[in-house]
């Protein structure tokens, strides 16, 4: 008998293995013209561990306060034996996530799937993609250079818009009244500690919900025999990850991810900086607002109409009763390309610098 063949006896005789094995072959996906939108939650997942491995390796010589954060860097980017690819990968694979969930929340809205049964797995997902930016905008802080100086200056000022509260979490955020090392600290605690945690029990959660629910099957379409989840559909989510792997790869080594310049929280804001793509859309609305709206300030406006929106976004199994009712809602058709085209003609349009 083979190694693996008495190991696995082994397991079973103690943990009855079998109900396992009897649901891996019962389990099915359903198949229809648009079931490749059902790759990119598991390819979000997959930038998500490539995201934890590589972070793990740069704590090991990380060193989170204003002193020493950008010396550290450098010093992985240049002494470490392929330390400079690991920060690579792991600042692409950020990017790579956050575009992944992206695509992976708007496939989900157009497919209908956020109606009920699944509210609750809509909720998590889209909780899951803020947490996402949030790693985003508090892991963009501790390279401690220019470039992340000003921007977290930046988009912590706009916090401070928020009426009635803006100020205390502006000193929350920033642990006083600018961004110093003492942002850095909290920052570093956020990106370490807190957001993971909170990630790792929202991603187990609406792994959850989906496999209780199964997987969405839009009503319009027709149907198909089932694929049997293993393992065909586990071998093509697996030729999936090789394409994404492939991807980050090819970034990492031939668009190396740059230190830039040390910050120094006395020199003037370089011109013409900007957040990272994920926030350029919010960033460039906000900068075409007049500084007045009806005697209102015009950031205020803006940060309010997004959060309104925001939550209408969030909102959709409530609102969109059409879906609920297995017929085809053409009011959320329009909301749902609208909120695309928007968000991908002003990123592109920040790009070729027309708002400048």
């Amino acid at each position: 008998m083979k190694l693996t063949e008495k190991l696995w006896q082994a397991l079973d005789e103690r943990y009855d293995l079998k109900p396992l094995l009897d649901f891996a072959r019962e389990k099915a996906v359903p198949r229809h013209r648009h079931d490749w939108m059902y790759y990119f939650g598991g390819l979000t997942l997959f930038f998500f561990c490539v995201q934890v491995a590589t972070g793990i390796l740069l704590l090991l010589y990380y060193r989170p306060t204003a002193e020493a954060a950008f010396e550290s860097v450098q010093f992985i980017m240049t002494r470490v034996p392929f330390g400079w690819l690991i920060r690579s990968i792991h600042s692409w694979s950020a990017n790579l996530m956050i575009a992944s969930a992206f695509i992976h929340m708007f496939t989900v809205y157009f497919a209908g799937a956020y109606v009920k049964p699944r509210e609750l797995t809509w909720w998590t997902g889209a909780a899951l993609l803020l947490l996402a930016l949030g790693f985003g905008f508090s892991g963009y802080l501790l390279p401690w250079n220019e470039l992340a100086f000003f921007a977290t200056r930046v988009g912590t000022d706009m916090v401070s818009k928020v009426p009635f509260i803006g100020h205390w979490l502006l000193r929350v955020l920033r642990g006083g009244e600018d961004v110093t090392g003492a942002t850095l600290t909290r920052f570093f605690g956020i990106h370490v500690a807190v957001l993971p945690m909170i990630s790792t029990f929202l991603i187990l959660l609406h792994l959850a919900f989906i496999q209780r629910q199964g997987m969405h099957e839009p009503a319009e379409e027709p149907k198909l025999p089932p694929r049997p989840f293993f393992p065909n559909f586990v071998l093509r989510e697996f030729m999936v990850w090789l394409v994404g792997l492939a991807l980050l790869a090819a970034l990492a080594a031939f668009f190396p991810w740059e230190l830039g310049k040390k910050a120094d929280p006395f020199a003037p804001a370089p011109a013409g900086i900007k957040p990272e793509w994920y926030f350029l859309f919010m960033f460039e609305t906000l900068k075409l607002l007049p500084a007045k709206v009806l005697g209102i300030e015009g950031e205020i406006l803006g940060l309010a109409a997004f959060s309104a929106g925001g939550l209408f976004w969030f909102l959709a199994p409530v609102w969109d009763k059409k879906r609920a009712r297995g017929e085809k809602s053409v009011f959320a058709l329009l909301v749902g390309w609208g909120v695309v085209l928007y968000i991908a003609s002003f990123t592109a349009l920040s790009y070729l610098g027309v708002f400048q």
